[in-house]
């Protein structure tokens, strides 16, 4: 429930006596709950000294608790259309048709009232952000500039943006995830997240100088990193890059001096972030409140550069000595490295966030994974902004796994890694779904997802847990370095390989709402270099019999089941099949 400790709204957002309140007596939903129990170990136990000149906050919000969901769909009829099987977008506009309680109307028309400013829609459901059932990323999110000057539009844009979230709980992602789950649709309920949007604005762009996701636990270490010492994942722009599974530049916040270990400086430019997402504050773009990214916008760091903004982010590479300089009075390409506050640290950054993830380690009792987004100082402010987003714990096996190193090849091993996620034994996976390496086409990659998504829906219906094997990375928002699934398309995936090509050479995924559903659900995760010294064994595969079998993807279905393990100490992993197992 939202408990005494906070604060009703009072119709009053920025200059209100409160930065924190709740409309509605229900619940307040996983992520503001995760918000609500931090707020106060930040305020309190944070040592500023140690990051002088960053304020940390949790920007101003307001929660519509579940009791005023319930009510709308009440007094609307929801119930029957938002349990069927119609499509998303009949749902969303039955959502859309629906009335306001009469109390909510005077809510949001006080709030928008006095706001003028970009502000956050988003999801806190009562199973969002759980341990044992993850459901990050499943709901919707929506960013609405209100900035117009006639109040009303602001208004129906910022009601729009609350029933399309509310609406998403019960779209067919949300469905599917929950039938992997223990839960029932009709069991969950959608409290909503008005916040205010961390960033400046830039002629007819609104967007933060950086956004990041930083864990205490890192699956992936490279280098001199251990994997307690945490990993951070940097963008320019919205945070919406990170989440997405985008390009961002990821470091050791114990090392945070070392360069992602990329080949070369050419491999460097071609890997790291081309592009940023902003908030539309001019001309609006085709009306479509069914729609999450209806008033975002992509940028090029062309644009960035213009705003004055990558003077702090990024580095000039200097073709006359082939290397990287930490200033942008060089010509050349921009390549965001972060190095004027990682290297040159000329923002105390790296030592807010390793104070920040300690502190929630220690207020939830587990490492964790938070989002944030900053501004730099103004003309005027010697201030550093650092707005605190959210804050999940993650989930961690200590199950005790050996696997020596002479376990790694053999004629039954079907792949093997040295760099594989997680910590476990599985033993329960009969099918293996697997994009056929002949017929693999990156420019064909949305269609590929598709296919896996319908033996996806099978599979989770017949309750048949499988490995899926792939080129690039799962989930991510980019077709051209792998697979833009959504983590519901693959949910029955009790085990999942990235292997790459040599046109593919990903970071292993690591977008925020797709890594968190890796973790939460212990889903085992292997990362498979064409060029390492253990491979995929894609022959045997191709000579199995097929139980289905699409343009691009196959189902097989063996006899005796795979087993896979991962040692979470040394990031073995290997995936073992039955020596009976028929050689056709």
């Amino acid at each position: 429930m939202a408990g005494p400790e906070l604060p009703r709204f009072d119709r009053h957002f920025f200059d209100g006596t409160e930065s924190f309140t709740v409309i509605g007596t229900g619940a307040i939903g996983g992520k503001a709950r995760g918000l609500a129990d931090i707020r106060e170990a930040l305020a309190s136990q944070l040592d500023a000294g140690a990051f002088p000149g960053i304020d940390v906050v949790i920007p101003t919000l307001t929660i519509i608790a579940t009791d005023v969901f319930d009510q709308f769909l009440q007094i609307n009829k929801l119930h029957e259309i938002a349990l069927s099987d119609e499509p998303d977008h009949r749902i969303a506009r039955a959502f859309q048709h629906g009335d306001l309680p009469a109390d909510l109307v005077g809510d949001l028309r006080a709030l928008v009232s006095k706001v003028h400013q970009p502000l956050a829609v988003r999801s806190s459901s009562l199973l969002e952000d759980a341990m044992d059932h993850p459901f990050a990323g499943v709901y919707e999110t929506k960013m609405i500039p209100n900035n117009q000057h006639d109040q009303d539009q602001r208004f129906r844009r910022l009601v729009e943006a609350i029933k399309f979230v509310w609406a998403s709980t019960f779209f067919r992602t949300a469905k599917d995830y929950i039938r992997v789950t223990s839960r029932l649709p009709e069991e969950e309920k959608m409290a909503v997240l008005i916040q205010e949007v961390v960033g400046r604005r830039h002629a007819d762009l609104f967007y933060p100088d950086l956004a990041g996701v930083a864990r205490s636990y890192n699956f992936y270490p490279t280098g001199h990193a251990r994997p307690k010492e945490g990993v951070v994942s940097l963008a320019l722009g919205l945070g919406k890059t990170i989440v997405d599974g985008g390009r961002s530049w990821t470091y050791s916040p114990a090392y945070p001096r070392a360069a992602p270990p990329y080949n070369n400086i050419r491999d460097l430019m071609q890997q790291t972030q081309l592009d940023f997402w902003a908030v539309n504050m001019g001309k609006p773009a085709e009306y479509d409140p069914l729609r999450e990214t209806e008033y975002l916008v992509k940028a090029d760091l062309e644009v960035a550069e213009a705003d004055d903004v990558l003077g702090m982010l990024a580095s000039a590479y200097d073709a006359g000595s082939d290397r990287l300089v930490s200033s942008l009075a060089t010509p050349g390409p921009r390549i965001l490295t972060f190095a004027p506050i990682l290297v040159s640290e000329r923002v105390p950054l790296n030592r807010a966030i390793i104070a920040v993830l300690s502190c929630c380690e220690r207020s939830t009792g587990a490492e964790v994974e938070v989002e944030f987004a900053l501004t730099f100082p103004e003309e005027g402010s010697a201030r550093v902004r650092l707005g605190f987003l959210q804050v999940r714990p993650m989930a961690i096996s200590n199950d005790e796994v050996d696997i020596p190193a002479e376990m790694m090849s053999g004629p039954d091993v079907l792949a093997a890694g040295e760099t594989a996620l997680g910590n476990g034994t599985i033993s329960t996976i009969r099918d293996i779904v697997y994009l056929r390496p002949a017929a693999f086409d990156a420019a064909q990659t949305r269609t590929m997802a598709t296919e896996v998504e319908a033996m996806n829906r099978e599979l989770v219906a017949e309750g048949r847990p499988y490995l899926l094997v792939g080129f690039g990375r799962w989930g991510t928002s980019d077709p051209w370095l792998g697979v833009p699934v959504l983590w519901s398309q693959i949910s029955g995936a009790r085990a999942i390989i990235e292997s790459s090509l040599p046109n593919i050479e990903a970071d292993p995924s690591q977008g925020s709402h797709f890594f968190h559903n890796v973790t939460g659900f212990r889903v085992l995760y292997f990362t498979v270099k064409h060029t390492g010294r253990y491979r995929v064994d894609w022959d045997w595969l191709d000579r199995q019999p097929a139980a289905a079998e699409t343009p691009f993807v196959r189902h097989l279905r063996l006899e005796a089941p795979l087993i896979a393990k991962v040692d979470g100490r040394t990031g073995r992993g290997i995936i073992v099949r039955s020596s009976d197992e028929g050689d056709a």
